[in-house]
């Protein structure tokens, strides 16, 4: 069993119990404006959607506003487009988790979801960055232990 947590909610992110691994949830709202000319979200908007999961797992869920992790960039994203999102007033969800930590990078698996369907999956390989040299840099401890968290090897 998968714990989840939740953003942008009332639900406060929980503890991890025990050695369970869980996942990141944030709830995306379907605007008019990303619609296409077919009247379903557009597949970059769905993009949107992954980005802003992927900030709040890593940067605006930590309980004191500090990020949770230091500068990261994008390496590689692939995603599959399952089904249609059309216009609704409810969110979708976006479950998001870690399937492997690296030295130096990670990879994010993610699901935009609702109680029926799954819309589109996804990955991202994001990679320690400094920014002040502009250069690739390894993962320290507390980036690996918050992680970890949300580990789900092999998902």
């Amino acid at each position: 069993m998968t714990a989840v947590t939740e953003h942008m909610t009332a639900t406060p992110v929980a503890e991890r119990p025990g050695d369970e691994p869980r996942r990141h949830v944030y709830f995306a709202t379907i605007r008019f404006a990303d619609l296409d000319p077919l009247n379903h979200v557009n597949n970059v908007r769905m993009l949107t959607y992954l980005e802003d999961a992927r900030i709040a797992l890593l940067k605006w869920d930590a309980p004191d506003g500090d990020a949770r992790v230091g500068g990261m960039v994008v390496a590689r994203h692939e995603v599959d487009y399952l089904r249609p999102i059309l216009l609704r007033p409810e969110p979708v969800r976006v479950e998001t988790w870690v399937s492997e930590i690296r030295n130096a990078s990670f990879r994010l698996e993610y699901e935009i979801v609702d109680d029926d369907h799954v819309y589109a999956r996804a990955a991202s390989v994001i990679v320690g960055y400094d920014l002040e040299t502009q250069s690739p840099r390894r993962l320290d401890d507390n980036e690996r232990a918050y992680l970890g968290q949300y580990l789900h090897p092999g998902e």
